[in-house]
């Protein structure tokens, strides 16, 4: 199925704009999604922790929730009764999953799982896609369980098809790989680019130190993703999990190569371990059915990224 691309301009010229809440939207992903679905003519509700906003702009409709707070959310979903709910809040660092496990559950657990019970009850009919983690285990083998973290999101994967199984709701489930591109992230793109720049910007060690150049990933251009994300929304089934991904492996050497290309120093790498990992491939293979793939190529998405930190230093 090939992407529709007169859909912005359908969903631009309704009388009334389909309303789409996001979740998380102060953060990575959440920024570059307010963005793009304001522009394909949505009515976006951005819901944020805090009432600090790191994205602006008049046509977006802000509410403070804390979502792992049952009574919250129940009186969110009352009052703003989405269309569509694209849920990317939760605690998505490893390391804190180790250190605080509780929180990780209650950020990817029971907020997920609090936002379904609401939509239930308030707007059933609302077209859901919950952002999983290509890090899921298999509850079958806990040999594969490697953190909290893990077991947070494969939990949360497991509630959502649980209600959409049981309940019949509009529920999809997308996995993206590592989301790189423009904009503050904890990504290992971003963390390299961002020294790198500190390099050219300040009078310090041109040495750049990386955990292990042969640790392969995949990574995948945000922008890209949230297409696929819309057109999940469009074409998803719902029960289905999609994988959204680049479909390559990229050693972390990749990642060094193209800083120096870029870059206007010099600088020289420093390294823990070498040791080469054995790749695993994450095909998005639903979504190349539906006629989705990247556009944007990994050397842009680098260039992007240290274009943005030489503006905000």
């Amino acid at each position: 199925m090939a992407i529709n691309k007169d859909n912005a301009s359908r969903k631009s010229s309704e009388r009334i704009s389909p309303r789409i809440m996001i979740t998380g939207a102060n953060g990575f992903t959440g920024q570059h999604a307010c963005k793009y679905f304001i522009n394909a003519g949505y009515h976006v509700i951005a819901i944020t922790r805090t009432n600090k906003h790191t994205v602006s702009d008049r046509l977006i409709s802000f509410e403070h929730c804390d979502l792992t707070k049952k009574q919250s959310v129940s009186s969110l979903i009352q009052k703003t009764k989405p269309d569509y709910l694209l849920h990317l809040a939760g605690q998505n660092h490893v390391g804190n999953s180790w250190n605080d496990p509780i929180t990780s559950v209650e950020a990817n657990v029971m907020a997920t799982a609090y936002l379904l019970e609401a939509l239930r009850q308030e707007k059933p009919t609302c077209k859901i896609i919950i952002v999983g983690s290509t890090l899921q285990f298999d509850p079958n083998n806990l040999s594969t369980l490697l953190h909290p973290y893990s077991l947070s999101k494969t939990i949360q994967t497991l509630i959502s098809q649980s209600w959409e199984a049981l309940y019949g709701m509009n529920i999809i489930i997308a996995k993206p790989s590592n989301l790189i591109g423009p904009g503050v992230s904890n990504g290992v793109c971003s963390i390299l680019a961002k020294k790198v720049i500190d390099m050219e910007l300040q009078d310090a060690e041109k040495i750049l130190e990386v955990n292990n150049l042969y640790v392969k990933r995949d990574f995948l251009d945000v922008r890209d993703a949230i297409v696929a994300y819309e057109m999940l929304f469009d074409y998803g089934v719902s029960g289905e999990v999609y994988v959204v991904s680049s479909g390559k492996s990229r050693y972390l050497k990749e990642i060094t190569d193209s800083l120096r290309l870029l870059s206007s120093i010099e600088f020289s790498i420093k390294t823990l371990h070498n040791n080469v990992e054995k790749p695993v491939e994450i095909k998005p293979s639903l979504l190349q059915s539906m006629g989705w793939k990247p556009h944007i190529p990994f050397e842009d998405s680098m260039k992007a990224i240290l274009e943005y930190y030489r503006e905000v230093e």
